[in-house]
């Protein structure tokens, strides 16, 4: 027996949806994949591709290490790198701090690490907050300039006679001042200034505030995350000065600690002379050791700052 179907008055009535015999397929919620819970091959997968990453990064970092507390006897055995020495000593660490070699040289590298990142700092900082004022005259032009030197560069030649002629050579101020300002970290931090909401600058000027109270109370406190990756890109340029030391500095006693090391892995332990009755490291530990003392400086300071990497500075800043 037929019904007819209820209506509300002035409405057309409704047709029932067509059944196409395909399975009804359940929606999801809008997430992208990468944010779906991933299945347990993913997760196995993810987890023995992280094993082998983390392999590969130990083991020379180990071997490095262990072969630098290693004895004669342990290096001829294992034939390589020694993972872990079953008679420890540090005369490869005594060998290297005699005579005070690597001990200045490790002070001339922390002394240009230390002041060229902080004047890096405040020449891009200074820079990249001008350029991204749009009401600042010259400021497209100055930004072609500095992307220009990204594409194309002078060449040795050109830069050692420039320094040469100004006076800087043979001087810690030749590590310093040609690499003062990277452009790549002036565009970034530049957009990252640019991206600042636009309030934060409106507000500050009602109350007052000029461009470098703008700069220093506001600007400033936001940008820590990105302050902290362009700080570790700019100390670990310095840290790892060599090419620059190569060129311009003649006096081995102001070499930094890239150069000492240089001159180990070529010439083993000829830098420093033993005392009469002073048995000598081995080589292989000698250089190891230099390298591991070259290289845990920038192992300690990177934790403290890696949570500013991720770090969600402007969550909550500005409501809209």
């Amino acid at each position: 027996m037929l019904t007819a179907e209820k209506t509300q008055p002035g409405s057309l009535p409704t047709r029932p949806p067509a059944r196409t015999g395909r399975p009804t397929v359940k929606k999801s919620d809008g997430r992208p994949p990468w944010m779906e819970k991933p299945t347990l091959a993913g997760r196995l997968a993810k987890g023995m591709a992280l094993v082998v990453v983390v392999a590969a990064v130990a083991y020379p970092l180990l071997g490095v290490i262990g072969t630098s507390f290693a004895s004669q006897s342990d290096i001829i055995r294992s034939t390589g790198l020694v993972l872990w020495p079953d008679h420890p000593t540090l005369d490869a660490y005594r060998t290297i701090f005699t005579g005070g070699v690597v001990t200045r040289a490790l002070l001339v590298s922390v002394g240009i690490t230390v002041v060229g990142t902080l004047a890096s700092l405040l020449a891009t900082i200074g820079m990249a907050y001008g350029l991204s004022r749009r009401d600042v005259t010259g400021s497209r032009f100055i930004l072609m300039t500095a992307l220009f030197t990204m594409l194309f560069n002078a060449g040795i030649i050109p830069n050692f006679l420039l320094v040469k002629g100004l006076g800087l050579y043979d001087t810690y101020a030749a590590l310093v001042l040609p690499t003062l300002v990277s452009a790549f970290n002036l565009v970034v931090l530049r957009s990252f200034f640019m991206n600042l909401p636009e309030e934060l600058y409106d507000a500050a000027k009602v109350d007052g505030a000029g461009d470098l109270t703008v700069l220093v109370r506001v600007v400033l406190p936001l940008s820590k995350a990105v302050l902290a990756v362009i700080s570790l890109f700019y100390a670990v340029t310095y840290w790892n000065a060599f090419f620059n030391a190569l060129l311009y500095l003649n006096d081995s006693d102001k070499w930094p600690l890239p150069m000492v090391l240089r001159t180990y892995v070529l010439q083993g332990q000829s830098l420093n002379s033993a005392s009469a009755g002073e048995a000598l490291a081995p080589q292989q530990a000698v250089q190891m050791a230099v390298l591991v003392i070259a290289v845990v400086p920038i192992l300690l300071v990177y934790p403290f700052l890696q949570r500013y990497f991720t770090k969600g500075v402007l969550t909550g800043a500005v409501k809209g």
